[in-house]
């Protein structure tokens, strides 16, 4: 059964009364990223798609509110009405997932999706102000923004953001917004390798010329040759100076094209939703995070094991995608990656996110930690069981 609470005192209860009958709660939004995670064996599902809404937007104070059901659609649209936007560029997962449905606000902030300006403008976690929710006791729970200060020791803020509702069903967010920008350009550089193309993103990103994003596409993504792309955006006025200097400076990595507005902005929502990654969807997808100088060394590593791969670069090299066959050695990623970074197995069969470690494995001390997290929160386990690690 599926309960669908109206009210924040709606969702109290319905925790309330699943703890005191020994209840599992599934926890659901837009249902766009139900994939993502370990599968989970629970009694009952709660949404929060009956608390929709954009409860408070102050464009001069660049600040929006709205319940945790809220699509995502109708938060940028507002945003856009006022020449504003979210700044982290949310990804929507749909491309990889091959799902349906509306991404919500509380979903982008359960996942923690951030796209590739993650990298100048800061993660969700950065730009989320405050939340409200109901813990796994059926207590409501405010912090941040225009509530009450938090007392307990934690930031219950950033504990919430990529914390997939295990600790708390999220029934209101705040966000930070900034301007939109006025253009966008983006310079591209064929024919780099990986290594090539992390030092040329380094020196692009470590220039100033305010680049937002900056991404590797092998050759066969989009085009027959590899692209490293590099995107300038805000006021028009500046950005045909900042591409030239940026190319100038750039010219010991090859000659420079240029796409605008439109066309750019395709490719970034392209790179931002992995679409070159999304088919065949039966394909084991990681996401990787890595220091930037690491991800080539990774990626040897990962050839050398003999895995058959495709890959991208997001983050100036410091977020790979792979995909690879779901029938290959399922170790081979960690191995590659060892203790340079963290993998999440982002998309895989039910029966694989059964068996393997979804997300990053911790050691002793870290998983007690994250346990005694949770048992603050949620001591009977009743918030989405299992989701993120086996167990808790």
């Amino acid at each position: 059964m599926t309960i669908v609470p109206t009210s924040e005192a709606e969702a109290a209860e319905a925790i309330r009364a699943s703890k005191a009958s020994r209840q599992t709660l599934a926890i659901a939004g837009g249902g766009t990223r139900a994939p993502f995670g370990r599968p989970t064996q629970t009694d009952e599902t709660l949404s929060s798609g009956g608390l929709t809404g954009i409860t408070r937007y102050e464009p001069t104070e660049l600040v929006i509110s709205a319940r945790a059901g809220t699509p995502l659609a109708e938060i940028e649209a507002a945003l856009d009405e006022k020449g504003q936007m979210l700044p982290f560029e949310p990804m929507d997962h749909r491309a990889i997932y091959g799902s349906t449905g509306a991404p919500t606000i509380g979903g982008i902030v359960a996942t923690g999706a951030s796209g590739p300006r993650r990298i100048q403008a800061g993660a969700a976690r950065d730009l989320l102000l405050g939340v409200r929710l109901v813990n796994g006791r059926g207590e409501i729970v405010k912090s941040g923004g225009r509530v009450m200060k938090n007392v307990t020791g934690l930031d219950l803020v950033k504990l919430n953001c990529g914390a997939h509702g295990t600790l708390g069903f999220l029934t209101e967010v705040t966000f930070k917004a900034l301007p939109k920008p006025e253009r966008t350009l983006t310079l591209i550089f064929e024919g780099l390798d990986d290594k090539r193309a992390v030092e040329a993103m380094s020196a692009a990103l470590g220039s100033p010329f305010a680049v937002s994003a900056a991404a590797h596409l092998p050759a066969g993504m989009g085009a027959d040759q590899a692209r490293t792309v590099l995107r300038l955006e805000h006021f028009a006025e500046s950005i045909t100076y900042r591409a030239r200097e940026l190319a100038k400076a750039l010219s010991h990595f090859g000659r420079a094209s240029e796409i605008e507005d439109d066309e750019s902005r395709m490719l970034w929502r392209a790179i931002r939703d992995v679409e070159y990654l999304a088919q065949p969807n039966s394909d084991l997808l990681w996401r990787v995070s890595v220091a930037p100088t690491q991800s080539p060394l990774v990626l040897a590593r990962l050839l050398r094991s003999g895995l058959s791969f495709r890959h991208l670069l997001d983050w100036g090299g410091g977020l790979i995608w792979i995909a690879c066959a779901e029938g290959g050695n399922h170790t081979a990623v960690r191995e590659a990656v060892g203790r340079d970074g963290h993998a999440t197995l982002m998309r895989a069969s039910d029966a694989l996110r059964a068996t393997l470690d979804v997300f990053q494995p911790q050691d002793a001390a870290l998983m007690k930690l994250t346990a005694g997290i949770k048992a603050s929160f949620d001591p009977d386990g009743v918030l989405n069981p299992g989701r993120m690690y086996a167990g808790l």
